[in-house]
C-alpha cells in the first residue's frame, strides 16, 4: 500500500504498564528495544510523510475492503477483520471500518519484527490482511479475527450461527474500541445471543492471567484514546465518555477447556496505538509502546492456546 515501515525508537519503550521479564538469558523488552531502534525523527517525519502520500489520506473508511479468499495463500499468521452492519451509532465510531486497514498492517509488521512469528505477505512483501463476514465460509480459514466499535454491531440470525460455530470450532475474536455503559450493554446482549451467558459467562481477566506474560510483562491494560479525541482535549484525559468510561475492562469468554474464545477490551482503543503510530510523535510516545506490548501478548496467547 505504499507504506514505509520504520522501527519504533528504543528510547520510547518505557511506561508503567510494561516491566522486564525475569526469564534466564532472555529479556523480551531488550529484544523489543533492539527491534524498535530508529531515531525519533524518522517516526515523526518519515512515517507521517508516507501516510500523507497515500491517495486516500489517513482516515478510516477510504480503503475498500480486501475480502478473504476461499483459501489462504499460506499458513502464516494473518489478520481478519469482521465486517458487520451498524444498527446504532457511537461518538467517533465508524462501525466495522474503525481502525481499518492500518491497525492490522502495523500490528502484523511489528509482530514480525518483535517475535519469530511468520507473517503472511503478498507479492510486494506487504502483510496479508483480510475482511470477512460472519456468514462467509472463509471465516473458518481465519485463526485470528478482530472487530472494532462493537457497541454498534447488529448480528443477523445467520451471522450469530456463523460466529458461534467459528468460536466453538477453535476460532478467536478480539473486540476493541467501544466505550461506556450503553456500548457495553449493546455488545454484551449481541454476544449473549451467540454464546448464552448461562453456558459461556463473561469474566474479567485479572492481571495475573498468563495472557499478560506471553512475551512482555504487562502490568495493566492501557487506556488508549483515539487520536482525534486526544487532540481535542489536549491530551488531558484518556476517558472518551468521562466518568462512564474511566475504568478499563479486559474481559473474556472461555470455552469449556478454559481457552479464550472472545477477548474484549472495553473503554480503550488498543488498535489506535497501532494504526496511528506514525501520525504524531507525542501520541506515539504516550500510547504505542504499551499498545504493542499488550497487543502482541494477546496475539501470541491466542495463537498458542
Amino acid at each position: 500500500m505504499g507504506r514505509v515501515y520504520t522501527p519504533i525508537p528504543s528510547s520510547l519503550i518505557t511506561g508503567p504498564a510494561i516491566s522486564d521479564s525475569r526469564r534466564t538469558g532472555y529479556n523480551p523488552l531488550m529484544e523489543l528495544r533492539r527491534a524498535l531502534r530508529l531515531a525519533i525523527g524518522l517516526v515523526a517525519i518519515g512515517c507521517a510523510a508516507a501516510y500523507a502520500q497515500a491517495p486516500w489520506g489517513f482516515r478510516e473508511g477510504r480503503v475498500a475492503p480486501r475480502f478473504a479468499p476461499p483459501s489462504m495463500p499460506d499458513g502464516n499468521f494473518t489478520f481478519c477483520r469482521i465486517m458487520y452492519e451498524r444498527v446504532r451509532t457511537e461518538a467517533m465510531g465508524m462501525g466495522w471500518v474503525t481502525d481499518y486497514p492500518y491497525a492490522e498492517i502495523n500490528l502484523m509488521t511489528r509482530l514480525s519484527e518483535l517475535t519469530k512469528t511468520p507473517v503472511s505477505r503478498d507479492e510486494r512483501g506487504q502483510p496479508n490482511h483480510w475482511v470477512v463476514r460472519l456468514t462467509d465460509p472463509a471465516l473458518f480459514n481465519c485463526a485470528f479475527t478482530m472487530a472494532s466499535d462493537v457497541g454498534t454491531i447488529g448480528l443477523t440470525p445467520a451471522e450469530r450461527e456463523g460466529l458461534r460455530r467459528y468460536l466453538l470450532k477453535g476460532g478467536f475474536l478480539w473486540v476493541d474500541d467501544f466505550w461506556g455503559t450503553a456500548a457495553w450493554d449493546h455488545w454484551s446482549a449481541e454476544i449473549g445471543s451467540v454464546l448464552p451467558p448461562s453456558e459461556y459467562p463473561i469474566e474479567d481477566v485479572p492481571c495475573t492471567d498468563p495472557v499478560f506474560r506471553t512475551q512482555m510483562n504487562v502490568e495493566a491494560v492501557p487506556q488508549i484514546t483515539n487520536i482525534q479525541f486526544w487532540r481535542s482535549v489536549g491530551g488531558s484525559t484518556t476517558s472518551e465518555r468521562g466518568e462512564d468510561s474511566k475504568d478499563v475492562h479486559f474481559r473474556a469468554i472461555r470455552d469449556r477447556h478454559g481457552r479464550i474464545m472472545v477477548a474484549m477490551t472495553h473503554n480503550t482503543d488498543i488498535a489506535d496505538s497501532w494504526e496511528r503510530e506514525g501520525e504524531e510523535l507525542a501520541f506515539f510516545r504516550q500510547f504505542s509502546p504499551n499498545g504493542y506490548a499488550f497487543g502482541i501478548n494477546v496475539v501470541l496467547h491466542a495463537m498458542t492456546h
